[in-house]
């Protein structure tokens, strides 16, 4: 029966093998021969590409300047097109030196130079590709393992490295992490959540376009999906990379339980928040009052509600205020919204005249509905006057409600002023005794 290697044992046979060859690659380009020469003309046709990079970069810049009207994605193509012109002028330089030298030498004496171009425009497509992914860590992390990934296969030597990254690991019980399996698990991951926000984007503009689903259904909708896309990616990584997840079931329910307690009130938003989507009491448009909030609602978020008012401030409600608290929601089943106005005239005046007047007001401004009449009432006999109550509608709460209340108090003040019409405002005689 033969004895197993120890990992020790084997790591430092990787290391000699990696060893051994690139000390017989760095013995051939120092004797003089073809090899060196390949490595002069890779040389070389690296500082031509640096030069001609920073010359075409300038006249590639001042062209889009002079150029109008291009969409954002256009302008962020050209930058990246920019900052990798050296790594394409290198690709089309040593391509153009490897025919060349295909056609007029032995294949094995261009061999370095094909390799050599045959990173440059690996590693460019890379660079290309993994602008997709939107977090700018797990991009760069993305980024760099292709690279070196793709460099490694094309020199045959991928399969040493990766046993030498594979011995470069600890084990507790069963469980055993190295280098390899971290690198691995960035990349699967990252390429995965990058598929799965594709997936997600096509699918929510999907939603967003269908106007049969409720505005608050879509917002439902599109949490739904998002979380849905992202958890399989993130599960799909996992078990990639060869990670038991009925360890993690366990130590995922005790973190859940610490969670809970500390963190109740995040919970009841969140919960609050999948209820008012649910029912539908509050959607993305409504125009609602909380306490001496005024606003109409800008977004429907998993722990809070925005809340633009008149003024330009955006308020961050808690959906909790918001299912707990007393609502008005000027828009909730429709548009209609009645406003009262309270105002008092002289005795001497005829209230049969004034209740006409002040409905013939009403009806005068702009936002006012003339389908749904204003109307006018008396409500009481006060000390200097007589009290009245206009009330009226309107179909835009989104517009203001301050504004519309003032322009029917001027309407008031201009028809009362026109027809004599007196608004009294308490008085006070004071007498002073003569013994005083």
């Amino acid at each position: 029966m033969q004895n197993a290697v120890d990992p020790f044992s084997e790591f430092l046979l990787t290391i000699q093998g990696l060893w051994i060859n690139a000390t017989a690659f760095f013995a051939g380009v120092i004797q003089p021969g073809w090899r060196q020469n390949q490595v002069i003309i890779v040389i070389v046709l690296a500082f031509l590409s640096w030069g001609l990079h920073r010359s075409s970069g300038n006249f590639l810049e001042n062209w889009v300047r002079s150029r109008e009207g291009w969409e954002k994605w256009q302008l962020r193509a050209i930058v990246q097109i920019k900052r990798r012109l050296g790594l394409i002028w290198f690709f089309l330089l040593a391509s153009a030196v490897y025919l060349v030298m295909q056609n007029i030498t032995w294949p094995s004496r261009s061999y370095l130079i094909g390799l050599a171009a045959t990173l440059a425009i690996v590693w460019v497509g890379i660079a290309f590709a993994a602008r997709m992914v939107r977090n700018r860590f797990f991009r760069r992390m993305v980024t760099w393992s292709l690279w070196i990934y793709a460099t490694l296969y094309l020199l045959n030597v991928s399969d040493d490295v990766a046993t030498f990254l594979d011995g470069l690991a600890f084990e507790l019980g069963d469980f055993r992490f190295s280098i390899l399996t971290l690198i691995t698990a960035i990349v699967v991951i990252g390429l995965l959540v990058t598929l799965a926000r594709v997936a997600s984007q096509a699918t929510v503009s999907t939603i967003r376009r269908n106007e049969d689903i409720s505005p608050s259904m879509q917002v439902l909708a599109v949490k739904a999906v998002q979380l849905a896309m992202y958890g399989i990616a993130f599960y799909m990584g996992v078990k990639a990379i060869g990670v038991d997840l009925t360890g993690l079931a366990v130590l995922s329910g005790a973190i859940g339980v610490g969670l809970g307690f500390g963190l109740q009130k995040v919970v009841s938003n969140l919960v609050s928040g999948v209820i008012i989507l649910l029912d539908k009491s509050i959607k993305p448009g409504d125009v609602i009052s909380l306490g001496e909030t005024f606003g109409w609602i800008q977004t429907l978020g998993a722990r809070y509600a925005s809340v633009v008012t008149r003024d330009g401030k955006e308020y961050l409600i808690p959906n909790e205020d918001l299912i707990t608290g007393q609502v008005v929601n000027w828009s909730h089943s429709n548009d209609f919204v009645r406003l009262d106005i309270h105002f008092g005239t002289a005795y001497g005046d005829d209230p049969h005249k004034v209740r006409k007047l002040a409905i013939a007001a009403a009806a005068s401004v702009d936002r006012v509905l003339s389908f749904k009449a204003p109307v006018c009432h008396i409500v009481g006999f006060g000390d200097s006057s007589v009290d009245y109550i206009l009330r009226f509608w309107i179909k835009d709460p989104t517009g203001g409600l301050t504004n519309i209340r003032g322009n029917v108090f001027l309407a008031l003040w201009d028809t009362f002023k026109e027809n004599s019409i007196s608004i009294p405002f308490p008085q006070r005689e004071v007498k002073l005794l003569e013994d005083s």
